[in-house]
């Protein structure tokens, strides 16, 4: 494949212009720096609860989802440190995970109100809380990829939040990772808002309309704060 080819495919991949030049240039920041320079774009969205596209999924036999907390046996299979994970249940989180026949097959983590970010520094508030909740490091096992099994999961959660009166379900997506982008929007998933970080050591440069246009930070302890509202009365 000849450079004008991958540049083509670089752009069809990223779904843009704009966001292929983004991408080469956390690759080149990356190699430059080793690892300690990165360019981190978000798409914001909003996932519709009570999601008439999930109805097709159906039960299967052996497959569970439960809500975990502290000291839960299937805590010991996340691949999570258990440190991050404390912190998580210690920050009001919740989760929710799968398991196939007795195996841990996934889990998708639940925040209320407020999401500290945890590739960048930025927190998310979510302006009505009683109708947003933030969903995050959805997880499915290696082995389950194949199947339904995202999906059953995803329409568990969605089922429990229905009942608790919630409209919406926000998500941050890095614009790099094409196939989530595409599984949101066939969701119904409404983007809300951009954002992008750049990042260099403890140096961060985040820009968006929610920051101000643009928040530098030289100090892990100095975090910008972004609120989110969901995209329109949904009754």
């Amino acid at each position: 494949m000849n450079p004008l080819q991958r540049w083509r495919t670089l752009v069809a991949e990223h779904g843009g212009v704009g966001v292929a030049l983004l991408y080469l240039l956390h690759r080149l920041l990356q190699k430059a720096s080793g690892g300690r320079a990165a360019v981190v774009p978000y798409l914001l969205v909003a996932q519709p609860v009570g999601n008439a596209a999930l109805a097709s999924i159906k039960p299967t036999a052996g497959f569970v989802v439960q809500r975990v907390g502290p000291g839960h046996p299937l805590l010991t299979a996340f691949p999570r440190p258990a440190a991050v994970i404390a912190q998580r249940f210690a920050d009001g989180a919740e989760c929710f995970a799968a398991t196939v026949n007795g195996q841990f097959a996934g889990h998708i983590w639940i925040a209320r109100g407020r999401y500290v970010e945890d590739e960048v520094r930025c927190v998310y508030e979510i302006s009505e809380p009683a109708l947003g909740a933030w969903d995050y490091d959805v997880y499915v096992e290696p082995r389950f990829r194949i199947g339904r099994t995202m999906g059953r999961l995803w329409k568990a959660v969605d089922e429990v939040l229905a009942a608790e009166g919630v409209k919406w379900s926000f998500s941050r997506i890095n614009r790099f990772n094409s196939g989530s982008v595409k599984s949101h929007q066939r969701l119904g998933a409404v983007t809300v808002g951009r954002v992008a970080f750049g990042v260099l050591g403890r140096i961060q440069l985040g820009v968006g309309k929610g920051l101000g246009f643009a928040h530098l930070s030289f100090k892990r302890t100095t975090v910008p704060s972004l609120k989110l509202s969901p995209p329109c009365p949904r009754n």
